[in-house]
């Protein structure tokens, strides 16, 4: 046996001892007097358990193993001896790193498993047998051993005598049976418990070694071989430990197969044949099984018996055995077997089984229905719906839901006014109710400020959502994503997908524009695109009913908008929700229009004013779809501002009441300073800058128009220069057209801004608007020439100089310079002919902060029939940009 053992251990090291090197274990404690020698391991690669041999065997397989691993021959060390041990250094043996473990493959399923897998969704398992995975053989028993344990062949027992005799012994049981202490009789052991062996040799070592005292204790175990048979992954002779158990024997035989029973495992041996359950164990309920094992014992796993499938909302679906020659079981035991139902009550139990001719049969059982072999049993709920229930909703602080038992009503659910988030709006809160008979949905308004304040009440019925609206959720109603689809325009897509809200409206507006006309009418400033509030999401539908029973609020309130109420509310509520009218309103004056109940008929709208001057808004009951306006009062106050830059005392911007002129003005800022050039004085208007630049485009717009008959060759016959370059010339056009439209118009008025001029010709003294803008530039000392000049620039002023002097101070003309159409843009802001033509004499003397311009040549263009317009047009763009070279050199002062 010795040689098969030494044969096998060597084999399986030539592979194994490359990469795992054994260390030498830890010396027993110093009482025992010696060291112990290097060991074998417990387990083999494969999971092979070592017999029990004694320490100098195991020391010449290691030192053997080792010396093949190293390819060098090392003589066998001497067998240690009790009485001088020596600790033999062991050679180092490299350790390989060990590869990462690869996943694990996916199992197939067994017979079973594809049998219920078609049957029932979910890919059941059989239930038990992944107790058997990652299960490691055991090794040698460590820790105390029970005081019944039957001690038998080649254990080792550790005797330590004190007293008057001093000595440690380490035995092994004969094969006898019996257990040789120097100095004393054998005791016989094997077959005995360790508590009688203890009580023995601890008294006849007192009895005949006077004045000393035994302490026994186990050592080694011994090994056992146990066959395992059957269903198991390796059956063969499986060594365990002494205390192994059935568990342990399957565990070495790598498991059960998913063929094998886990309900009917039979151990045969001299104890007598015993079966052996083990879903107790597994399950967690009835009396645990005999697990233990003896010398001699057989382990054998029959074939799987009966199984059915129980799967659904039960705590562990799976695939279960009947228990051993069963053939059915009441559903009640096979629900135990899943760990029950989740639900306590109210579970249906759907069987599919098989009929006589083998096809499925599908069918309604009890908890006392047999269920046979081959059934699958799935457990689902009766009616898994709320019941009961009722739910809050929308601008609360946390969504609760609540039982809709006997007397649940508005001011209970909401007694703790806390639930309710700050801002809401009080006007209405909606309850989204279930018909009973026809279960549509339906919403019920209420007036949450008077249930708040205890006032009002609505009953409560199962599965009703109370749904409170935030002040911001009410102000989105006048947004101009809702006054869009108020007009059946649908939404863009964006919007359309993430607020379905809208596309509901748009429906609704497009197929009845009569529905919403109190809503349509309002006016709301198209700004900015609001998100859609959470509200309307989670409720599509909540948005035309608030819309249906809202009233308009515009004019002078804080919040205009659409405001949602019950019928008879009070105006003062509404103007409330609108946070109060401004200190600007009429009150005397109130608009309120009301649509006639019969909208069949011809009964036009109604329209009252109301003098409410004495602020007695409650007397006023509204209806949904109700419009209130209230004006502005009049006011001597203009609705903006007016700017003053420059040479003025007091630079600011100055509110204006209606009809104030700009000596007015002027006198308010404390008159003009003494470096004041008043001639130069730029003022500028927002409506004029609108209509000088749609001049521009206008003008822009022939110039391209004419260009495209060019381009035809429409153009008008008897050209002066019938052998032009057409495609320069259209080039040019195109360059000039593109610089109109980017011209920037400055709305430059000329006015006269002299306080002496003023008070002497009131006639002149201009009317202000808001916006206006007035510049008053200090005295200059230049005058500029720009365009068709051989050296554009600023001149100094000289008196008495006129336009033709300045051009020749710039160099002159160029070659291709138009002088008949040369102008002056004056500091006021007019602009005049420059005198330049040959019979007009140089034109006037030109005063200082002019600006000269020589235009070129435009005979490419002069037989199109719009060249005589662009000298206003050039006119326009030099005073522009002469103005807001003035806005800005004053304003960065």
């Amino acid at each position: 046996m010795r040689a098969a053992l030494w044969g096998f251990v060597l084999g399986a090291a030539a592979w194994s001892m490359a990469a795992v090197a054994q260390p030498a274990p830890a010396p027993l404690p110093s009482g025992a007097g010696y060291l112990s020698a290097p060991q074998l391991p417990a387990m083999l690669p494969g999971g092979v358990t070592l017999p029990n041999l004694s320490p100098q065997s195991q020391q010449e397989i290691l030192q053997r193993i080792l010396d093949a691993a190293g390819g060098r021959a090392v003589s066998p060390p001497p067998p240690p001896s009790l009485a001088a041990p020596v600790a033999l250094p062991l050679p180092v043996v490299p350790v390989a790193q060990p590869l990462a473990p690869p996943p694990p493959p996916t199992e197939p399923l067994s017979g079973s498993e594809a049998y219920f897998a078609a049957r029932l969704d979910g890919g059941l398992r059989q239930f038990g047998y992944d107790i058997f995975r990652g299960m490691l053989p055991q090794g040698p028993a460590s820790g105390a051993l029970p005081d019944d344990y039957i001690l038998g062949r080649d254990d080792e027992v550790q005797v330590a005598i004190r007293g008057r005799t001093r000595a440690a012994h380490s035995l092994r049981v004969t094969r006898d049976g019996t257990l040789l202490l120097p100095d004393l009789a054998p005791f016989p052991a094997a077959g005995r418990t360790l508590r009688d062996l203890r009580a023995e040799i601890e008294a006849r070592v007192q009895r005949e070694l006077g004045g000393s005292e035994a302490f026994v204790s186990i050592g080694q175990l011994r090994q056992m071989g146990v066959l395992t048979a059957g269903e198991v992954v390796r059956p063969g002779v499986q060594p365990l430990p002494a205390l192994a158990t059935v568990l342990d024997a399957l565990g070495a035989a790598n498991g059960v197969r998913k063929t094998g029973s886990l309900r009917a495992i039979r151990v045969e041996g001299p104890r007598g044949p015993r079966l052996i359950d083990l879903y107790p164990l597994l399950v967690g309920e009835g009396g645990s099984p005999d697990l233990s094992l003896r010398e001699g014992d057989r382990v054998i796993v029959p074939a799987l018996g009966g199984v059915i499938a129980i799967g659904g909302e039960v705590t562990r679906p799976g695939i279960f055995e009947l228990p051993a020659g069963a053939r059915s079981v009441p559903l009640a035991e096979a629900l135990r077997l899943a760990g029950e139902p989740l639900r306590p009550a109210g579970n249906r139990f759907l069987l599919q089984g098989t009929d006589s001719g083998g096809r499925r049969a599908f069918s309604e059982i009890g908890l006392g229905t047999l269920v046979r072999r081959g059934d699958a049993v799935l457990v689902q709920p009766m009616a898994d719906v709320p019941a009961g229930a009722m739910r809050l909703a929308g601008h609360v602080a946390v969504p609760v839901t609540r039982a809709a038992g006997r007397g649940a009503s508005l001011q209970a659910l909401l007694a703790d006014s806390r639930l309710v988030r700050a801002d809401p709006y009080v006007r209405l809160g909606v309850v989204w109710r279930v018909d009973a008979g026809t279960r549509a949905r339906r919403f019920i308004p209420f007036d949450l400020g008077r249930v708040l304040q205890r006032h009002a009440d609505l009953p409560l019925r199962e599965e009703d959502e109370i749904i409170i609206l935030a002040q911001p959720d009410v102000l989105w109603l006048a947004s101009p994503p809702v006054q869009h689809a108020l007009r059946g325009e649908a939404p863009v897509a964006a919007s359309a997908t993430t607020c379905p809200a809208l596309m509901a409206l748009a429906i609704a507006a497009r197929s009845s524009p009569q529905r919403f006309a109190h809503a349509r009418g309002a006016g709301f400033p198209d700004i900015g695109e609001p998100p859609c509030p959470r509200i309307f999401l989670e409720y599509p539908t909540l948005l035309p009913f608030l819309l249906d029973t809202a009233v308009l609020l515009t004019g002078e309130v804080r919040l205009p908008g659409l405001y949602p109420v019950l019928d008879d509310t009070g105006l003062d509520m509404v103007i409330a929700a609108g946070g109060g009218v401004t200190d600007t309103a009429d009150l005397a004056a109130i608009e309120h229009a009301r649509e006639p109940l019969e909208q069949a008929g011809a009964i036009p709208l109604q329209r009252t004013l109301l003098d409410l001057r004495s602020r007695n808004f409650a007397a006023i009951r509204l209806s949904p779809r109700d419009a209130v306006r209230v004006p502005r009062g009049f006011g001597d106050r203009d609705i903006g501002p007016v700017t003053l830059l420059g040479e003025v005392v007091r630079p600011g911007v100055y509110d204006i009441r209606r009809g104030e002129r700009l000596s007015e003005l002027l006198l308010r800022a404390g008159g003009l300073t003494p470096q004041a050039y008043a001639y130069g004085t730029v003022f500028t208007r927002e409506s004029v800058r609108v209509r000088q630049q749609d001049g521009f485009a206008r003008t822009a717009q022939q110039l391209e128009q004419s260009l495209i008959q060019v381009a035809a060759g429409q153009a008008v016959a008897g050209s002066r220069a019938g052998g032009v370059d057409l495609g320069s010339a259209i080039t040019a056009g195109r360059e000039l057209a593109s610089a109109l439209r980017e011209a920037r118009a400055a709305g430059r008025m000329v006015v006269e801004a002299n306080p002496v001029v003023l008070a002497a010709r009131p006639d002149l003294d201009v009317l202000l608007e808001p916006g206006d803008l007035i510049a008053l530039p200090k005295r200059p000392n230049e005058v500029t020439v720009v365009g068709a000049v051989l050296n554009a620039g600023s001149l100094q002023f000289t008196t008495g100089w006129r336009a033709s002097d300045y051009v020749q101070g710039a160099g002159g003309p160029q070659r291709f310079a138009d002088n008949s159409r040369a102008f002056v843009v004056l500091p006021n802001g007019q602009s005049v002919p420059a005198g330049l033509g040959s019979w007009q004499q140089g034109g006037p003397p030109v005063p200082p902060g002019s600006l000269v311009v020589v235009p070129q040549d435009p005979s490419p263009y002069e037989t199109w029939g719009f060249i005589r317009d662009l000298t206003q047009v050039f006119s326009q763009v030099g005073i522009s940009a002469a103005a807001l070279a003035v806005v800005a050199r004053e304003a960065a002062k």
